[in-house]
């Protein structure tokens, strides 16, 4: 097997950089690294290569957190539905034009930062969690299946529910790799994995967690409204990768 050295230099940059970001607000490596690595190569590709660190630093990312089996029990509804339109409509990002799409998610992404950083704080009060949860899975994973974008609107939700700052981040680490073993499975069942990924995906995901690992270290010294800013900060800069994404 020939190896692409250059590409496995920019694998490698992409994704430090995109799990430095992860590190820090727990989100952002699978939005991140698949418009940089759109740039360089077709959007089923980007996405075979970044199943697997998103597999397994969110593995990370929802076991350190205070308390596994209690978010598990609070988010399954979601996290269910999540699967299902994943796993339902994970062909389309092999073989559409999603670039509208993913512009209009990016447009709304920013505008939901926006809100909750200068107008009213969103709130889901405990007994609609279960019902507002599922129907945002469902809706994540058909975004998630026919864009391989991970975060709407199950980050705004997440944000809804008011948890702490070690909270949001295992809840985030838990939405994001039910997203992403959802998609491996998904592309998986419609014959869309780009098998000459193997070399890059490994390279990635050492690079990935060696900056997440110093995204930690920022994290660390956040106070929990800093990281609430930072973290609507990041979705705004994602909701700006995927507008410019899905334009130019």
């Amino acid at each position: 097997m020939v190896i692409d050295w250059p590409l496995l230099a920019i694998v490698a940059l992409i994704f430090t950089f995109a799990g430095w970001i992860k590190g820090v607000i727990g989100l952002g490596l699978p939005t991140i690294a698949t418009g940089l690595l759109g740039l360089f190569m077709a959007p089923v590709q980007a996405a075979s290569i970044v199943v697997l660190p998103a597999i397994l630093t969110n593995i990370w990312q929802m076991l350190i957190g205070p308390g596994f089996l209690m978010m598990l029990r609070r988010l399954w509804p979601m996290l269910a539905s999540v699967v299902v339109g994943t796993i339902a409509t994970a062909g389309v990002v092999a073989r559409a034009d999603v670039r509208f799409t993913v512009a209009a998610l990016g447009a709304a992404l920013i505008a939901y930062s926006l809100h909750a950083l200068y107008g009213t704080k969103l709130r889901v009060p405990p007994r609609w969690e279960g019902l507002i949860g599922a129907a945002a899975g469902l809706a994540n994973g058909i975004i998630s299946g026919t864009t391989g974008v991970f975060v709407v609107p199950t980050v705004p939700f997440l944000q809804a529910l008011e948890l702490d700052k070690n909270e949001m981040v295992q809840a985030i680490g838990i939405t994001a790799f039910t997203s992403a073993f959802a998609l491996a499975l998904g592309l998986g069942v419609h014959g869309a994995l780009w098998v000459e990924a193997a070399v890059p995906a490994a390279t990635a995901v050492a690079a990935a967690f060696a900056g997440m690992g110093l995204g930690q270290v920022v994290r660390s010294g956040l106070s929990i409204e800093t990281f609430r800013r930072w973290v609507l900060i990041g979705l705004a800069c994602l909701g700006a990768t995927m507008l410019s994404r899905g334009l130019l």
